[in-house]
């Protein structure tokens, strides 16, 4: 069921919004890596067929500096790679590779992050949407992988408590689970990191019993889902577990790491998503920063392989920034699924009552 709603004016609001051609050059020579620019494409035209060019507010990209770098990556490891990106072409991993234009396109990405961060703590805005790339959630503090170089999101994070917040909000509906985001924050109660991932699967983290360590004890939530998830186990998900969290948690802003490879038709995993789904969950998402977060919400490109569902989906969360309600799918589960869902309830609920 799809609802306009339009009493806060948020159609007329600006949408901040961070891209940049230079995140085109970040191109494997092979040609038929799935982490390309025709993926940039994709979303822009997703998101631009929603979003009125004066309805844009646009954020110039610039590179991050090393001491932004620094408060989610190992000083070391940022001199490794810098080292390492001088070869001009060739791979990290054997999933990530780098050319001659990774090196700005990466410091850009990741500066990209942090300045709309930065934007929504100021007031510029209250939405955002940060066409980065390469994408970030799988870059560990200490390294890179899984396509991904620098932790955007986790730096546009830390870039808000730098600016004064005590309680970030990540959520990552990316296919695969953010490890990179987990690790930036699991003994940090200033970042509730919650991720709805395919499991077991790559990159082999993200079980429902990884809820945090020390201080940070309760502020990570991942919904270990398994292969074949329907949009009606994501709704339940948000419905019973994340949106129930964060209430509790009240947090001064909300971003997502908006990866698009749990729709149906991605040829890297094996969910059943559909481009409606994400709009649901990002006008959840919106709906709770309106009550609880002085309505600031940043969503930054993480995966999504297909092209055409990329667009679509895109589309679908712009739509939702723009003023348009879609309820949360409903419906029965299977067994495989509610039994994940109720893992991840009864691992939280000793910190957070909500779920008991």
């Amino acid at each position: 069921m799809t609802v306009a709603r339009n009493a806060t004016g948020t159609r007329s609001m600006p949408l901040l919004l961070v891209d940049d051609a230079r995140f085109d050059g970040h191109e494997d020579e092979s040609g038929d890596h799935p982490e390309c620019p025709e993926r940039l494409a994709a979303a822009r035209a997703g998101l631009f067929s929603v979003v009125a060019p004066e309805q844009r507010v646009l954020l110039a990209a610039r590179e991050a500096s090393d001491a932004e770098l620094a408060r989610v990556h190992a000083p070391t490891y940022v001199e490794q790679l810098k080292a390492a990106l001088r070869a001009h072409r060739g791979h990290l991993d054997p999933d990530t590779y780098f050319c001659k234009a990774t090196r700005e396109a990466a410091w850009l990405a990741a500066g990209g992050g942090i300045d709309l961060a930065q934007a929504l703590v100021r007031g510029d805005g209250t939405r955002g949407f940060a066409l980065l790339r390469p994408p970030g959630h799988h870059a560990v503090p200490s390294g890179s992988m899984g396509f991904c170089l620098l932790n955007n999101v986790a730096l546009a994070a830390s870039a808000a408590l730098a600016a004064g917040l005590s309680r970030v909000a990540i959520v990552d509906w990316d296919v695969h689970h953010g490890n990179g985001t987990q690790d930036a924050f699991y003994d940090d109660p200033r970042v509730m990191f919650v991720s709805l991932h395919q499991y077991p699967f790559y990159p082999g983290t993200g079980a429902a019993n990884e809820i945090g360590r020390g201080a940070g004890a309760g502020y990570t939530a991942n919904l270990a889902l398994p292969a074949g998830s329907s949009p009606e186990a994501y709704g339940a998900a948000f419905r019973t577990v994340i949106l129930p969290v964060l209430r509790a948690y009240d947090p001064q802003l909300i971003l997502v790491s908006a990866g698009f490879d749990a729709h149906a038709r991605d040829p890297l995993a094996q969910m059943q998503l559909d481009a409606a789904s994400y709009g649901a969950f990002a006008a959840s998402l919106i709906e709770l920063a309106e009550a609880q977060s002085s309505g600031r919400i940043g969503f930054v490109l993480e995966g999504g392989y297909d092209l055409l569902a990329l667009s679509e989906s895109v589309t679908a969360v712009a739509h939702a920034a723009m003023g348009t309600y879609t309820e949360l799918p409903d419906g029965r589960l299977r067994s495989i699924e509610h039994d994940a869902i109720a893992a991840t309830r009864r691992a939280l609920a000793p910190y957070w009552p909500t779920l008991a």
